[in-house]
């Protein structure tokens, strides 16, 4: 028996890290629930569960809504379950899966040609004509009929449930919600949501078909489990590679984690959003630039990693304004600091901006009054400035552009932060930033 080389961090080639991120990179986008965290949401499991293991079993159909924040853990949540009762071949080979998404199923057209799909009856249907949505389901759930004439069980998970309640007329949640209340098919409809108001968007009669069981999750990862769970998604098993290499890699996992940066930077993040996603999204970039000539997790890393998470969208979206524009926020940035709490309009702004061009008119271009309205309006566009409420833009439209009031959507601080990291910015507009000119 040949024995099996024994290597450290140091000694690791390409190969053995193209391995390691490959583990570390699988456990990080695959929305899979964490292992410390599966009696996290205990209730609402046994639940779901409960609900899924009754239509397999028994044929009871059922219907309900599972409703929590954005990244509170309901499509991981569900994935859990579903891998779980995979592993009961009781269960799993007697339901078949549908899962739907609202922001890929934008039409209930597109719903039952996803369905299709995943039924495989495509050959099927092939060109027969149904005069309504509930005569082709129907045929599709007769087709799933077994040889001894029992109706096969099926699961629809429903993502981002309430983008179906905008469909026109809601007949794809009418008729789910209807074949559920009925007995001709065993059907669970689960629908996955972060509006706590889904219910009211259905209308009357597909509200009437739904069993109005709501299941609830929130966010519930304390700052040291969201530790724990950085923890156990770097560690590698010691049989995963040479048990040298796994060992050193573990130890200095642990002594990583426990760095003043690296954890202020996860409870800065942790601050922001609780949610194991954005936990996850600070050890993406240090994963992947592990190499042999980069053998360990670098601070400085999760420091690019947290800025580029939480990236300011706005003071981006400062640094693609043109010249002209970046003089109009200054501009307005120097009035709304003059007349704290006082109305602003245009013609203030444009007054403000000649007196800056005929100091710097060695420097800056000069442009005239139309072409700075034009660009004052693809501003409030870009909503980087919000018109006042009352203030002419609704109703009558009596007052003149130039004098309707307005009100910067960008703090002081963003604008001058982003003009000094702004390289392409002239110096001038830097300077008068900072400086406000002399009245």
């Amino acid at each position: 028996m040949v024995k099996k080389k024994e290597y450290g961090l140091k000694e690791a080639d390409d190969e053995v890290w193209d391995k390691v991120q490959d583990l570390l990179r699988a456990r990080i986008c695959q929305n899979s629930l964490p292992e410390n965290m599966d009696g996290t949401f205990q209730s609402q499991r046994e639940h779901l569960t409960d609900l899924i293991r009754r239509c397999a079993t028994i044929g009871e159909s059922n219907s309900a809504l599972v409703i929590g924040p954005s990244g509170a853990g309901k499509t991981m949540l569900m994935s859990s379950i579903l891998s779980e009762l995979a592993k009961d071949s009781k269960i799993s080979g007697n339901i078949l899966q549908v899962h739907l998404n609202g922001l890929l199923q934008t039409d209930d057209r597109l719903a039952v040609q996803e369905i299709t799909r995943q039924l495989r009856l495509e050959n099927t249907i092939k060109d027969r004509v149904f005069g309504s949505m509930a005569e082709k389901l129907s045929f599709l759930l007769e087709a799933l009929k077994k040889d001894e004439g029992k109706s096969q069980s099926i699961l629809f998970v429903l993502e981002e449930f309430d983008l179906f309640a905008h469909h026109k007329n809601q007949t794809l949640l009418y008729n789910l919600f209807d074949i559920s209340q009925s007995e001709q098919t065993p059907v669970t409809v689960i629908g996955l949501t972060c509006r706590l108001d889904v219910v009211e968007l259905l209308e009357k009669r597909v509200k009437s078909r739904f069993s109005h069981r709501q299941i609830h999750l929130f966010h519930s990862l304390s700052f040291e489990q969201a530790c724990k769970v950085c923890e156990d998604a770097l560690t590698l098993p010691l049989n995963y590679l040479s048990k040298k290499f796994c060992t050193e890699w573990n130890s200095h996992v642990k002594e990583f984690l426990q760095e003043r940066i690296v954890e202020n930077s996860l409870r800065h993040l942790y601050d922001l959003d609780k949610s194991i996603r954005s936990v996850y999204s600070i050890l993406l970039i240090p994963i992947c630039r592990l190499g042999p000539s980069h053998p360990r997790l670098d601070s400085a890393d999760v420091l690019d990693a947290l800025k580029m998470s939480s990236c300011d969208s706005k003071s981006a979206m400062l640094q693609g304004l043109t010249i002209l524009q970046l003089c109009l926020i200054i501009a307005m940035k120097h009035l709304a600091e003059l007349y704290e709490g006082s109305n602003i309009n245009f013609e203030m702004v444009y007054n403000e901006y000649q007196k800056f061009v005929q100091k710097k008119s060695h420097s800056i271009q000069c442009f005239g009054k139309p072409v700075c309205l034009k660009a004052f309006e693809q501003l409030i566009v870009l909503e980087l400035v919000r018109p006042v409420e009352g203030s002419g833009f609704t109703g009558a439209k009596l007052t003149p552009k130039e004098y309707r009031s307005l009100k910067l959507l960008v703090t002081p601080l963003q604008v001058v932060e982003t003009l000094n990291s702004f390289s392409g910015c002239p110096s001038e507009l830097k300077m008068w930033a900072t400086n406000p000119l002399p009245s």
